[in-house]
């Protein structure tokens, strides 16, 4: 029998007899992949099909949740891995992901018997990087296999309740005759291991490689088919590495988790508002602090921004840690609103410590910062501002209030401009003194004097 051909659409999975140059069911251009399919044998029994229970009838007994050692990565997941779960982690080439999986099971084996398998590295690579970030344990398995139905055999003979397979793009199943790494064999193989963890009650992490645009490779039904989807992110250059959820099916994806790459491996940073702000330069124009809602950790930012003449016929704008397109929003609002001639000026603004920022709570901080190094002087150190910048120059209130001017008054700051309407009740800390300001003017005013 020949083999069946099919082509699937990289980023929705739709697939069809015949190629198209646009996906007929998500419109991308150029996303249709050939797929070769083995024939099924003649003859070959058909499963019985499931049968349905009522609701009252399911045990929720075996969803309890583990504890990864990781209070960070326990907090983006929501409070521990549950059993029976796939997660997918992504993330740049060296920001840390096998690091982080490998510590994980060193802190996971006296409780759980691990296996962790490996497509892109021998069982002594691991041991020497094991070794480097000393990490031990006899309840430690290590396999280094790619074929999908030797990784299945492995599990059932081994029986661990912890597995990680690094990673999914060289995974693949004999049955399919394209190459590991390709639409039909990310798919099937994640397929496998989503049986394997559901039917046995194992918890799977899945290692997964990311493309030129940073998003994960491969199609995009591999992010619908899993139940968490962890991110890392980070400069290669900078220490500390920030793990998101873009999904997850047990909890919020709104929590962030911060660690540190030290010698020994990824370190968790208890305190991130300490570690954002270590270094903070004094009494130097161009820099303002705010404070951020990560879920429900708060976490103050130190913003920085350069204003100096352009020397080229169009002023450049480059923003590091926040969308570009905000930058030039704001520098609208000052040049029209609060009379800065900030058009014919280069205008550079960074997010210190490789954090990225996208809520409108930091506007303020932002404003304030251009203005503070259009006019070359410094905003007061005990000074730290909340607020969203509209298109008139008002400030609008922002949520969560009471816990960003906790976190504000734990760092020691004495003052906190905020915008003047706000639409819950708040808790003043002891200490800490509130300025409402109706508009980036009077903030203008009020920190660097007219």
């Amino acid at each position: 029998m020949k083999s069946k051909t099919q082509f699937m659409c990289t980023e929705c999975g739709h697939s069809t007899s015949k190629w198209y140059g646009k996906c007929p069911s998500c419109g991308a251009w150029n996303t249709m992949e050939e797929v070769k399919f083995a024939p099924e044998p003649a003859g070959r029994a058909s499963s019985p099909a499931a049968k349905a229970i009522a609701l009252s009838e399911v045990s929720v007994e075996n969803e309890a949740r583990m504890s990864t050692g990781f209070a960070e990565l326990d907090r983006v997941l929501g409070g521990g891995a549950v059993r029976g779960s796939v997660v997918l982690v992504g993330g740049e080439p060296g920001i840390g992901k096998s690091t982080l999986l490998l510590q994980i099971c060193e802190r996971m084996t006296e409780a759980e018997r691990i296996l962790y398998i490996s497509g892109e590295e021998s069982v002594r690579q691991i041991r020497l990087r094991a070794d480097r970030l000393k990490v031990k344990g006899d309840r430690l398995k290590l396999l280094a296999e790619t074929n999908i139905d030797h990784i299945r055999a492995s599990i059932a003979a081994e029986a661990p309740d912890f597995i990680i397979i690094d990673s999914v793009q060289t995974v693949y199943s004999p049955e399919l005759n394209s190459t590991p790494g390709s639409v039909a064999q990310i798919r099937e193989c994640t397929m496998q291991l989503m049986q394997v963890a559901k039917s046995e009650g194992r918890t799977v992490f899945i290692v997964g490689h990311v493309n030129k645009e940073g998003t994960i490779a491969g199609p995009k039904i591999l992010e619908h088919m899993v139940d968490c989807v962890l991110s890392m992110e980070g400069e290669r250059f900078v220490a500390y590495r920030i793990l998101r959820a873009s999904k997850n099916r047990f909890g919020s994806t709104d929590e962030v988790g911060v660690f540190e790459m030290v010698s020994s491996g990824l370190s968790e940073v208890a305190n991130p508002s300490a570690a954002m702000l270590s270094g903070r330069p004094e009494h130097v124009p161009g820099t303002c602090v705010t404070c951020i809602a990560e879920g429900s950790r708060p976490i103050l930012s130190e913003i920085q921004a350069l204003v100096t003449p352009t020397s080229f016929g169009n002023a450049r704008r480059t923003a590091a840690g926040m969308d570009y397109n905000r930058l030039y929003l704001i520098l609208a609002v000052l040049e029209k609103r609060a009379g800065l001639p900030v058009g014919g000026c280069d205008a550079y603004v960074n997010v210190v410590g490789g954090f990225r920022i996208d809520e409108p709570a930091s506007d303020l901080c932002v404003a304030l910062s251009l203005a503070s190094s259009f006019r070359d002087r410094p905003i007061p150190e005990d000074i730290a501002v909340i607020g969203e910048l509209g298109l008139t120059g008002e400030l609008r209130a922002v949520s969560s209030l009471s816990q960003r001017l906790s976190e504000i008054a734990r760092l020691g700051f004495k003052r906190c401009i905020m915008p003047r309407q706000a639409t819950e009740h708040i808790h003043v800390p002891e200490g800490l003194e509130l300025i409402r300001m109706k508009n980036i003017s009077d903030c203008i005013e009020y920190c660097l004097g007219k």
